[in-house]
């Protein structure tokens, strides 16, 4: 028995749906019972009747499902894998731009943690944003934490005022305008697709802009036979899946997240055999704080129909 029929195996016999992100390894995406961005994941999480969740991704993902099954016993695959944009902003920032600014509606991107969460009016995704905050009914929108993708939300929704946050997500931050325009010259006249956490020049020379999820549909979708990809390389798994008669080329080699690639088969084969035992922690919150995460999330998931 391989590592793969070894997981089937044992997440059939602990009642087992594992969740994986489209950013972990190919291989690990492979064992996954749902793969998906974080939307497709949150729906996911708030819909599943196992009665154990195994995550993987990173720290805010595990949270969010929690949150959405305060009954059912969440696990990460590796309990090390964060998320440094999530970090770049605490419960305390939030409050303080809220006494500064009391008619502003909090919209909390989803990588975040659920104590900021729990200050926020409503969640969003990359998938979802411009949706969402075109439906709320304050004028003022305080976007956090990544400055990226409210700059871009900002552009759909001009109707709106923005408070931006400073953060970012590193990884899409390393997909420079100067390496895009030396993959442009390297692949002449091949579309270029990037998600909204990159900077707003990079976004500039896109030909589509949209979330993980999104950007595998228009290359499936689409007729060129090659694209150059500026967001995390483990969507090359799915796109080259659905895809095997099309090229795909990053932008730079490095965009990976190393906090993603910590997921592995081993690991989540250590947490299934070790569920309930205490050596695989479960993920645990303070209640007080998940009865006010839970209603933002809440609130995205109908805003978002």
């Amino acid at each position: 028995m391989n590592i793969s029929e070894k997981i089937r195996k044992l997440k059939q016999e602990t009642d087992t749906i594992i969740l994986a992100h489209y950013y972990v390894d190919g291989e690990v995406q492979k064992i996954a019972d749902f793969v998906g961005d974080s939307f497709a994941l949150a729906k996911t999480a708030a819909n599943t009747t196992q009665k154990n969740i195994l995550f993987a991704g990173v720290s805010f993902m595990g949270e969010s499902a929690k949150l959405l099954n305060p009954t059912k016993h969440v696990y990460m695959a590796d309990e090390t894998a964060g998320c440094p944009m999530a970090d770049m902003i605490t419960a305390e920032q939030v409050k303080e731009v809220r006494r500064q600014n009391p008619n502003a509606a909090v919209v909390c991107y989803v990588n975040s943690s659920a104590e900021v969460k729990a200050e926020s009016d409503v969640c969003v995704t990359s998938s979802n944003a411009v949706k969402v905050v075109k439906k709320m009914e304050q004028k003022q929108i305080y976007f956090i934490p990544d400055s990226h993708l409210a700059h871009f939300v900002a552009k759909q929704v001009p109707e709106k005022e923005f408070i931006y946050h400073s953060g970012y997500c590193p990884t899409h931050k390393s997909i420079e305008r100067k390496y895009l325009l030396e993959a442009k010259e390297k692949y002449p006249n091949v579309p270029i697709l990037a998600h909204p956490e990159c900077a707003e020049d990079v976004l500039d020379l896109a030909d589509f802009v949209g979330s993980t999820m999104e950007i595998i549909h228009y290359a499936k979708d689409n007729a060129a036979k090659e694209y150059i990809i500026a967001t995390e390389t483990g969507v090359f798994h799915q796109l080259e899946k659905e895809n095997p008669d099309k090229k795909f080329y990053p932008v730079i080699p490095s965009q990976v997240c190393p906090d993603m690639k910590k997921v592995t088969l081993e690991k989540i084969t250590y947490v299934l055999e070790n569920m309930g035992t205490g050596r695989c922690p479960e993920v645990l919150l303070d209640e007080q704080v998940m009865e006010r995460a839970k209603r933002p999330l809440k609130q995205m998931l109908q805003l978002a129909l």
